[in-house]
């Protein structure tokens, strides 16, 4: 069975962190570690994460809280304490506000592993945009492809952050570039991707729906920003020139659509 840790960003996120960690607390499987990384919240987002544990300590789900709670440079950064406090085989970061979608969603995905036969690099599903209160909204619009590979971020980030399950050792050999204060989550799924691409470990599309996205998060509140950040990131990592050319396609696409 595999071990999988859901690491959780929070700061000053009282009303939203409450489904967040609801949602982990009702999975069904018990090799979870649910790893909270606080940057000194004081407004409640402590006795609401204190509250959890005690409830789940009392549900004797098997599943393990840890956290932490200091000052951080930001989120990418309090990320990359979360990557340096790992345990077990998967990592997924499931920010406050955002939440898994049913009870069997990591019973679910431990069991396309084990059927799989191995542990891929990347496991990656699909994600449901969910309102401020984490009502549905829509699906998202950009859908992963059947067969991921670090070039297929080429045509926008196709799996959601909170949707991708990195292999430990894979996450852990790539911390989160702190260059970039919203886009570091692209440019590190891609990262990740291409070390797997390089040692030949395959990524295993889990055909399912695996985050519930809430969409008033950073990047949507930062969205030109972002924009610039992502722009940079695919420069990086697949040239200027095919970047322009798809983002010349983007334009279109839009204006068409």
């Amino acid at each position: 069975m595999i071990k999988i840790t859901y690491v959780t960003i929070t700061y000053q996120a009282a009303t939203t962190v409450g489904r967040t960690l609801d949602s982990v607390l009702r999975q069904d499987y018990p090799d979870i570690v649910h790893l909270i990384i606080d940057g000194s919240s004081t407004d409640g987002t402590l006795d609401a994460v204190n509250d959890y544990i005690e409830r789940s300590n009392a549900a004797e789900n098997g599943h393990a809280v840890q956290v932490i709670s200091e000052a951080d440079g930001g989120i990418y950064d309090a990320m990359n304490k979360g990557l340096r406090s790992l345990d077990g085989d998967y990592v997924c970061f499931l920010n406050a506000g955002d939440f898994l979608p049913a009870d069997d969603v990591a019973s679910q995905i431990a069991h396309k592993v084990e059927e799989f036969g191995s542990l891929p690099a990347v496991l990656y599903g699909d994600t449901d945009i969910v309102d401020g209160e984490g009502r549905f909204l829509c699906h998202r619009r950009l859908a992963p492809p059947e067969h991921l590979t670090w070039k297929s971020f080429r045509h926008g980030m196709l799996v959601c952050h909170q949707a991708f399950y990195a292999r430990t050792d894979f996450a852990i050999a790539n911390p989160y570039d702190l260059r970039y204060r919203y886009s570091a989550d692209v440019d590190w799924c891609i990262r990740v991707m291409r070390q797997a691409d390089k040692e030949g470990v395959p990524m295993l599309n889990l055909s399912m729906v695996v985050a519930n996205y809430t969409k008033e998060g950073q990047t949507t509140l930062h969205h030109r920003e972002s924009l610039r950040e992502r722009y940079h990131v695919m420069c990086r990592h697949y040239g200027r020139i095919t970047t322009l050319l798809m983002h010349a396609w983007f334009v279109v696409r839009a204006v068409f659509r």
